[in-house]
C-alpha cells in the first residue's frame, strides 16, 4: 500500500476477509509500512505532553500492535513496560523491534550510565509481551500510565465501557490512561466523505460475510467516550496537542484524552 515493501492489494482482499485477529497476523510483517501506522509525529507530540504528568514506574500499551507505543512508553516509564494484544503476529514484529538487551547488537544498545562510585545501569524499563484480549485484561492494578494508539476502532460502541473499565483496573490509584482523539473532520470535507464511504462499506461487508471485521472511524466520539470514560471511575481532562496544529477557527486538530483512577 503506497510504497513497494508494503502490502499488495490481493494481500489487503485476504485481510480484509479476514477476523481481526487473523487479518492482522496476516498484515503485521508489512504493517509499519502500510498508512495504518501511527505517524511519528503524533507519537513524538503525546511523548512530549505524557512526560509533563510523570513520573512514571511502570505502564501497559494495550492493542500495542508492532510496539509503536511501547517505544513511547520506554522514554516515559522507569522501571518495566507490557504491550498487549491478541494478534500473535503483530506481537512477534513487536518482540523483534525491541529484543532483550542481550539480544541486541552493541551498537544499538543504549549507553550506560555510570553513577560516580557504583557500577553501570543499563538505560531503559524491562519490556515485556503479552497475549490477550483487551476486553479481558489478565492484569492486577500494576501501571502507572496506560496508553492506546489507533486501536479503539475495533471495539463496537457497546464495548467500549467495559475495554476502559479493563484498563481502570489494571491501573495502580492515581494512575493514567491517555490516548490521542483527533477533531471530527468537517462536514462535505474530503476526509468526512472517506470516512463515511469506509464505514459504510464495513457495514456492508460486515452484513454479508463472515467472520465479521470491526473498523470503524466514525464510532469513537468524544463525548461518547468521555461518558464511558466517567462511568468507568475515571475523572478526565482534555488537553491540547498543539505540536499538530490548529483548525481555522483555531481549535486543537488533536486532543490527549487524560483519564485518571483516583
Amino acid at each position: 500500500m503506497f510504497t513497494e515493501q508494503g502490502p499488495t492489494v490481493r494481500e489487503l482482499a485476504v485481510q480484509a476477509l479476514s477476523s481481526i485477529e487473523h487479518g492482522y497476523d496476516l498484515l503485521a510483517p508489512k504493517f509499519d509500512h502500510t498508512p495504518y501506522r501511527t505517524p511519528d509525529r503524533v507519537l513524538d507530540a503525546v511523548t512530549d505532553e505524557v512526560r509533563r504528568l510523570g513520573p512514571f514506574g511502570t505502564g501497559l500499551d494495550v492493542c500495542c500492535g508492532t510496539g509503536a507505543g511501547v517505544g513511547v512508553l520506554r522514554q516515559l516509564c522507569r522501571e518495566r513496560v507490557v504491550g498487549v494484544d491478541f494478534s500473535a503476529g503483530m506481537l512477534a514484529e513487536a518482540r523483534a523491534a525491541f529484543p532483550p538487551e542481550g539480544e541486541r547488537p552493541a551498537a544499538e544498545r543504549p549507553a550506560a550510565v555510570e553513577p560516580a562510585g557504583e557500577a553501570p545501569v543499563a538505560e531503559g524499563p524491562a519490556v515485556d509481551w503479552v497475549r490477550a484480549d483487551a476486553r479481558s485484561l489478565p492484569f492486577a492494578p500494576a501501571f502507572d500510565l496506560a496508553l492506546s494508539f489507533g486501536a479503539f476502532g475495533h471495539f463496537l460502541p457497546a464495548e467500549r465501557f467495559g475495554l476502559f473499565a479493563e484498563v481502570y483496573g489494571s491501573l495502580r490509584p492515581g494512575g493514567q490512561f491517555v490516548f490521542p482523539i483527533g477533531a471530527p473532520p468537517p462536514v462535505g470535507s474530503r476526509a468526512y466523505w472517506s470516512l463515511l464511504g469506509f464505514d459504510a462499506a464495513m457495514r456492508v461487508r460486515n452484513a454479508l460475510w463472515r467472520p465479521r471485521f470491526v473498523m470503524y472511524y466514525r464510532t469513537f466520539r468524544l463525548g461518547d467516550v468521555l461518558e464511558d470514560l466517567t462511568r468507568a471511575g475515571f475523572v478526565v481532562r482534555l488537553m491540547p496537542l498543539t505540536e499538530l496544529g490548529r483548525r481555522p477557527d483555531g481549535s486543537p486538530r488533536a486532543r490527549l484524552v487524560v483519564a485518571t483512577r483516583e
